[in-house]
């Protein structure tokens, strides 16, 4: 009896850990088996590199939408990364102990903010600022790049700023006792001991930014076209789905279930290489 009573808790534990993979996994097939006829019928090439996107017509192409949310996502990493890394060095070895007590909680607060609230203050503020000092609708990859590099902060400090306190002390002592100013010992020292967890709130960090969904909606204008600049808008492959797929049915519907498999499977190779990164030995 005692036995079962010790051996009890980790079968509860088990069952819960299975229902979450289960979950995951009624999600995966659902969305494959939803998806993957449309795919068949176009064939794979043809719906991942076409260029025209006309459901009423049979034409499913989705690349200027992947072409959107990658240069809407690399717009928000070269905004967000040095911000966010900068900011984390600076929790982590400048800021004093009362600093960090308001710095801390407030980024925390930036992480529960809700989507729907950074897209309004950008349609507020973003999109008329970039239309009157810089030109074009306002709506464009640029206030969609700003809005999610501010959503991405949060992710990239709290991970980066973690990996740096977690560095054994005598790397900072030992380099601080050969000569070596603090900021030498962060750069040289800390930043290249500390890169594994870095690179990978980075990559989490991408992939936050690249399924968010509900802001960019708001400040992207959401045209179906190649941009030629980062002041024109665009429609990437999340705004996709949440602007068409309250009205779509049949091969439409299904097409918008095949852009989320190209999601999913953008986003899982992104979470799997922040894994392996994170679990790697240095060197």
């Amino acid at each position: 009896m005692s036995k079962l009573r010790e051996k009890t808790p980790g079968f509860i534990f088990m069952a819960l850990a299975l229902s979450s993979i289960s979950a995951l996994a009624l999600i995966t097939v659902f969305i494959i088996v939803n998806g993957a006829p449309i795919i068949a019928k176009v064939g794979f090439i043809d719906f991942v590199f076409g260029m025209t996107w006309a459901p009423s017509e049979g034409e499913f192409g989705i690349f200027p939408m992947i072409l959107g949310s990658v240069l809407v996502t690399l717009g928000a990493a070269i905004i967000g990364v040095p911000v966010g890394i900068c900011c984390s060095i600076f929790l982590a070895e400048f800021a004093p102990v009362p600093l960090r007590g308001i710095f801390r909680p407030a980024i925390q607060l930036l992480a529960g903010i809700p989507s729907v609230v950074y897209g309004f203050w950008g349609l507020l503020f973003i999109v008329p600022l970039i239309r009157d000092r810089l030109g074009g609708p306002g709506l464009s990859i640029l206030a969609g790049a700003i809005i999610l590099a501010i959503m991405i902060l949060p992710t990239i400090i709290s991970i980066s700023e973690v990996s740096l306190i977690a560095l054994p002390r005598h790397y900072k002592e030992g380099s601080l006792a050969l000569g070596l100013t603090h900021w030498q010992t962060i750069r040289s020292v800390m930043m290249p001991a500390a890169k594994s967890g870095i690179v990978a709130a980075v990559i989490l960090g991408i992939g936050r930014a690249i399924g968010e969904t509900m802001a960019v909606i708001m400040v992207l204008g959401n045209a179906v076209a190649v941009p030629e600049s980062i002041l024109d808008p665009v429609r990437t492959l999340t705004t996709n789905i949440g602007i068409e797929m309250g009205y779509a049915s049949g091969e439409h519907q299904q097409a918008l279930f095949a852009t989320g498999i190209v999601l999913f499977v953008i986003i899982m190779i992104l979470n799997l290489l922040a894994q392996y990164i994170t679990t790697r030995r240095p060197r």
